[in-house]
């Protein structure tokens, strides 16, 4: 049962009803193509078992994101851009109140990322159908197929997020769920100073000269996109400025060959493009070198520290990859290698409950290394 939500008076006594209860469970439907930022087109959510599909196009959603913002829980599958959909309507920095049936999924082993059908099928014995997935959401009037479809996404969800936590909580990991879920909240919330955004492009095998070059590119390219709402990759893909700095084109002849560029681009910008790339400030302001990954080492540590992620695994029953994601034991090596004390400086997902359990114990092992991984890390330079 679902009610499409068009005018204010409607959506007044949405908002009465969602004061009612402190827990929603949310989804949103939007159009993502041919802009920077989504165009919302519906927000569902689930009050009293009956699902409100509230119209993007026609409603003011002020009060809509203070209420999310004070529940004592929001309800998602996979909800990294809803919630990035979220920080850019609303007025708020960390939604820290989510439970993500996706993440509860794979804490308990159903895999890292199964769809919102695949879990219904699995934890509830619910088949639902997902063919309108590319829908048009700013197009009106909606059909009966596309609002069938999205109340779907949140009829069922409530029982979905019972069923997991009652999982969770008999293996006494829901906190750890939680605690994860606002780690990757606010994570999503945190954004990349423009300066620093040359570093999700480049890698350690740049010079610093070519890493001066993308800064300017990427931050140039930021400037573009954001005053214009368009996708970064109309303007450059991350792989086109990759090629840009390491052919160094010199004219606009060179430059239609660089991999990926688009003939208007050329037309546009292409002399602004060979001024960022040909006038660089003085060497002393270029980046410093990005340091390679450190994967060495030595043989008797390293058993040591499968051993004991093994032991943890064993002892919470948490699948491995999503204890000890690669990128975090990475950033344990550097930790120890450049001799950091502030653990605030380590991902907030190894600060947690992780701390105790895994962290601390895999930064001994470390410690007892750190001289082989220094030197490590010089040869590698």
């Amino acid at each position: 049962m679902y009610q499409f939500i068009q005018y204010p008076h409607e959506f007044a006594n949405v908002l009465a009803q969602m004061s009612l209860q402190d827990t929603y469970a949310l989804d949103s439907e939007f159009i993502k193509v041919d802009t920077l930022w989504p165009k919302l087109g519906v927000f569902q959510i689930n009050l009293q078992e009956k699902a409100y599909l509230l119209d993007g196009v026609s409603l003011d959603f002020s009060l809509f994101w203070q209420k999310i913002k004070g529940a004592k829980q929001t309800i998602f599958h996979a909800c990294s851009e809803d919630i990035d959909l979220i920080y850019h309507y609303a007025d708020i920095d960390y939604l820290s109140n989510v439970f993500d049936t996706q993440v509860a999924m794979a804490f308990l082993g159903y895999g890292l990322q199964v769809s919102y059908q695949n879990a219904l099928k699995q934890i509830l014995n619910i088949e639902i159908e997902k063919d309108q997935t590319r829908s048009d959401w700013l197009a009106r009037p909606l059909t009966n197929e596309q609002l069938t479809y999205a109340a779907n996404d949140v009829e069922y969800l409530p029982a979905l997020a019972q069923a997991l936590q009652k999982q969770l909580n008999d293996k006494n990991i829901l906190s750890y769920v939680l605690e994860d879920c606002a780690s990757l909240t606010k994570e999503i919330a945190t954004k990349t100073p423009a300066p620093d955004l040359y570093k999700d492009v480049a890698n350690y095998r740049h010079s610093r000269r070519q890493l001066m070059q993308i800064q300017q590119v990427t931050l140039w390219r930021e400037q573009i996109v954001r005053a214009l709402n368009v996708p970064r990759s109309f303007i450059l893909k991350n792989a086109t400025i990759i090629d840009l700095v390491e052919k160094n084109p010199r004219n606009h002849f060179q430059l239609a060959n660089i991999k990926g560029i688009r003939p208007n681009v050329i037309r546009e910008h292409g002399k602004v493009i060979l001024d960022l790339l040909k006038f660089l400030p003085e060497k002393e302001h270029w980046p410093q070198t990005i340091a390679r990954p450190i994967k060495f080492v030595s043989q008797h540590i390293a058993q040591e520290l499968d051993a004991t992620i093994d032991k943890v695994v064993a002892q919470t029953q948490i699948p491995k990859p999503i204890l000890m994601r690669k990128k975090w034991m990475n950033d344990l090596y550097h930790y120890v290698v450049l001799q950091q004390d502030d653990i605030s400086l380590l991902p907030s997902y190894l600060t947690g409950w992780r701390y105790s359990l895994l962290t601390q114990p895999l930064l001994n092992l470390l410690q007892q290394d750190s001289q082989n991984l220094a030197q490590q890390m010089k040869i590698r330079k």
